[in-house]
């Protein structure tokens, strides 16, 4: 593999954003991780992208957590015994 050193800085750059969202989630090897970890160390433009992936997950992630109103669960829930009562 080529390390980060050997690599020209756009070269770098283009790994690291293709390899970010992987990196993000943990499924890297190690070695591109520390790769990928070492290039954002010294990469500003690469860091803030990173930023704004992390702090879009986290928000995906909360508004994944959030329950639908009750009222809302039992009109769909309604809408479903209907359907399936048509179907019978």
């Amino acid at each position: 593999m080529t390390t980060e050193a050997q690599q020209a800085p756009d070269q770098a750059c283009e790994k690291a954003r293709r390899e970010l969202e992987e990196y993000m989630h943990g499924e890297l090897c190690a070695e591109d991780a520390s790769d990928i970890r070492a290039h954002l160390d010294g990469c500003q433009e690469c860091r803030d992208e990173h930023t704004v992936g992390v702090t879009l997950s986290n928000a995906l992630k909360g508004a994944c957590k959030e329950a639908a109103p009750e009222q809302l669960r039992d009109r769909i829930l309604d809408a479903i015994r209907e359907a399936q009562a048509g179907h019978s």
